[in-house]
């Protein structure tokens, strides 16, 4: 593995991400939100994981590649049709991001490596599915939480965010319970989280 190989597989994902039709204004400007997502990601594993291994590194800076690809309304309403969404989104963003692997020289076997990563496979058992979950988790509470939290305030529904947070939290390792706890959040979020702790 080499670093050119590393920062040019990085590249090709970021340059995908470019394309992203939605837009969101981020540190001053507006920006492709599927680019800001997995540069958030990276900045996120290498403050808390800065030994993570290169496939982790993509898969990490993938798990959101090409997302407004799939739509939510192909799919049917419900949590069954959630589910089936996000199924079909894990498989179609690890075998874009395998195939980007193989370009830049990566073998078959890392390729399939991180494929099984970003699909979430065998999160209980493989620390690095386990980080790329932990890595998403803390992500959501450092920049989007307060949005969500924001969005169901005002439609006078604190218990589906308490709910939120507490179906994440059960999907994160103790590690990043830990970093989660240490975050400073705003006093409401913070608020929050304590309930949902409770």
């Amino acid at each position: 593995m080499t670093i050119d190989k590393l920062n040019n597989t990085l590249s090709a994902i970021d340059d995908i991400n470019r394309q992203d039709p939605n837009v969101i204004s981020y540190q001053g400007s507006n920006q492709a939100k599927e680019l800001v997502y997995g540069q958030q990601m990276t900045d996120c594993l290498q403050r808390y994981w800065p030994q993570a291994n290169e496939v982790l590194q993509i898969a990490v800076r993938a798990q959101h590649i090409k997302r407004w690809q799939l739509k939510r309304t192909e799919f049917s309403e419900g949590k069954a049709g959630y589910y089936q969404w996000r199924i079909a989104q894990g498989k179609f963003h690890a075998e874009l991001t395998a195939s980007i692997m193989l370009k830049q020289g990566y073998s078959v076997a890392e390729s399939k490596q991180c494929a099984s990563i970003i699909r979430k496979e065998n999160l209980q058992t493989n620390t690095d599915t386990q980080t790329l979950e932990d890595v998403a988790c803390l992500v959501f509470m450092m920049h989007y939480f307060d949005d969500f939290a924001t969005k169901y305030i005002q439609q006078d529904n604190e218990a589906k965010i308490v709910r939120i947070v507490q179906l994440t939290w059960k999907k994160m390792s103790p590690q990043a319970h830990d970093i989660a706890l240490g975050l400073a959040l705003p006093e409401h979020l913070a608020a929050i989280v304590t309930k949902a702790l409770s």
